[in-house]
């Protein structure tokens, strides 16, 4: 990623608790690393991602439908992972990193995911399905 050199410019800076439930996320989904860092160079499509073509492109770790696949992707927008590709006519199927994924892909690059805990499975199970609609 570049960096443009502007006085008006300024780097995100996140909270800890807004890095750790990224992380959290991530490590949770059913996706695998080498989609992130796929998408740091371009967007993906949903279609590239869902069913056994994800799981042949190395990006899920089992087939996932469709819909599975999108309300996956789409709990990691609502994190700040992801974001939906737009185009002149409007939202399309596609998604890119934001910086927040690009920090967290540049974190474990050279690591990978670790396996998550049940504890972390169970804090992003609450807080992705109990979390208030505002």
């Amino acid at each position: 990623m570049t960096t443009v050199n502007s006085p008006k410019s300024k780097p995100f800076v996140y909270t800890q608790k807004t890095i750790e439930r990224a992380e959290r996320s991530v490590i949770c989904s059913p996706f695998n690393l080498s989609l992130f860092v796929a998408m740091q160079s371009q967007s993906i499509n949903l279609g590239a991602i869902a069913t056994e073509i994800g799981v042949q492109q190395g990006y899920t770790k089992h087939p996932l439908s469709e819909l599975v696949c999108d309300n996956a992707l789409c709990w990691l927008i609502e994190v700040g992972i992801l974001r939906r590709e737009v185009d002149g006519q409007g939202i399309t199927d596609g998604f890119r990193l934001t910086p927040l994924g690009y920090k967290l892909v540049e974190k474990f690059l050279d690591t990978n995911f670790p396996r998550p805990s049940l504890g972390d499975r169970l804090n992003n199970a609450m807080t992705r399905w109990l979390r208030l609609p505002f």
